[in-house]
């Protein structure tokens, strides 16, 4: 028999065969993405415990019109949008890119005790829900940026396709406890705000305990240039190849794009099923996003993301036209639901994958924030001019305007992201 003199070699020959079966078989992704992808889990489940009870207790139990709950609707989709700036800002100005995302969680955490105190006055839930908002606009640019330091140019899709995946595993679940809670204990929505609080706390600690910060890196400036940033290097990053395309594409196809909480009252009123089970809309939703978003992001890392981009609004496109046709019965509602999860899971983390792969190293937190700032103001305007043309003329009519603004902003966006070439190519950008 063959004996190994250095037990190391048998250790780092079972290492080298396991690590080859893991790639066989799962993603390739750093620690970092993985715990980070484990902070959006649980928060996510914090937060969408929230949310998917929102629209029913707006709409259902206080009665709002629909005007006033776009208002809401539209602070819960961009009122963090200007502070996403500051916080890329800061995040690339002081390096501390996991301190400013601390930040930003912990903010989301506080707000859940004030969901506990301000009781159904719909002014003070908008306020609680503004502060929450908040909270997520500070945090989303510098853990995508965390994300895009700790993973390979050519596999940014995929990375950000894990994270979106443990992501929305979190959004699939925080609706179905609610759900079991609200169906246990009929109107107990303080028992779904502590749940989440507990929740939200578990994601933070995920981040703060086991994830670091990445080491300074050399940016490639000219000697005795300052390395700070402002809003005048924020503005420079337009004129960074493929940045521009990306901003005026991702907020035109942000502006034209129907909030959730109004898609899934419109397939509510469609199929006319209890408003308790309007919840597990969300989680079906989630469960298609959960199931394709590494799929789709190894996919768009093959083919172009780009490509793969445009294709996930052409199937939200599929789900407005759905909405202008007679239809009644579970069947196509289900369809609608599973192209919404497939949409999502092209173009969320997709859109980061794209900008990590242009915006250089020293401004990439700023770049992404930027960007979501473009499409989170759009999608505000958006949800408001819904609720207001709901309002108006009826939901018909602002379903059929939606579609035809998303119809022209899809064949203009993929001639846009086609003429770019580094956009196209997912490649980074010469200086």
């Amino acid at each position: 028999m063959y004996q190994i003199e250095n037990s190391s070699q048998l250790l780092k020959a079972r290492g080298d065969l396991v690590s080859g079966n893991r790639r066989r078989w799962l993603p390739a992704v750093s620690r970092t993405v993985v715990m980070l992808g484990l902070t959006s889990l649980f928060t996510d489940i914090s937060a969408e415990m929230v949310a998917t009870i929102l629209p029913l207790y707006l709409l259902f139990d206080l009665h709002l019109a629909p005007a006033a709950f776009g208002v809401i609707d539209g602070l819960y989709q961009g009122a963090a949008a200007l502070v996403r700036i500051f916080a890329g800002f800061a995040a690339d100005r002081s390096r501390r890119y996991k301190e400013v995302a601390v930040a930003g969680y912990g903010l989301s955490a506080i707000a859940r005790l004030g969901l506990l105190v301000v009781g159904n006055v719909w002014t003070l839930l908008a306020g609680v829900v503004m502060v929450d908002r908040l909270g997520k606009g500070i945090r989303t640019a510098p853990r995508d940026a965390l994300i895009s330091f700790n993973s390979r140019p050519e596999e940014l899709g995929t990375a950000f396709g894990v994270h979106r995946a443990l992501d929305t595993a979190g959004a699939m679940i925080g609706p179905v406890i609610a759900f079991s809670v609200l169906a246990l204990a009929p109107g107990a929505y303080d028992a779904v705000f502590v749940i989440s609080l507990c929740t939200a706390v578990i994601g933070l600690g995920f981040l703060t305990l086991f994830v670091q910060n990445p080491p300074p890196p050399a940016p490639a400036v000219a000697a005795g240039e300052p390395q700070s940033l402002s809003f005048k290097t924020a503005a420079q990053l337009l004129r960074v190849r493929g940045v521009a395309p990306l901003l005026v594409v991702g907020t035109a196809l942000s502006l034209a794009t129907i909030s959730d909480g109004f898609l899934y009252v419109t397939l509510q009123r469609r199929v006319q099923f209890a408003a308790q089970f309007f919840p597990l809309l969300y989680v079906a939703t989630a469960a298609i996003f959960m199931l394709l978003a590494v799929p789709l992001g190894r996919l768009a890392d093959r083919v172009g993301r780009a490509r793969v981009f445009i294709g996930g609004y052409a199937m939200l496109l599929l789900v407005y036209v759905s909405l202008l046709v007679p239809w009644t019965g579970a069947v196509p509602a289900l369809l609608d639901l599973a192209l919404l999860g497939a949409y999502y899971a092209a173009t969320d983390g997709v859109l980061m994958a794209l900008a990590g792969a242009v915006l250089p190293t020293e401004q990439r937190a700023s770049g992404m924030a930027l960007l979501t700032t473009g499409t989170s103001l759009a999608r505000l305007a958006s949800s408001m001019l819904f609720g207001l043309l709901w309002t108006w003329r009826g939901v018909e009519f602002a379903v059929a305007l939606s579609t035809a603004l998303l119809t022209i902003t899809i064949l203009g966006g993929g001639l846009a992201l086609r003429r770019s070439r580094e956009v196209s190519d997912g490649r980074t950008a010469k200086s």
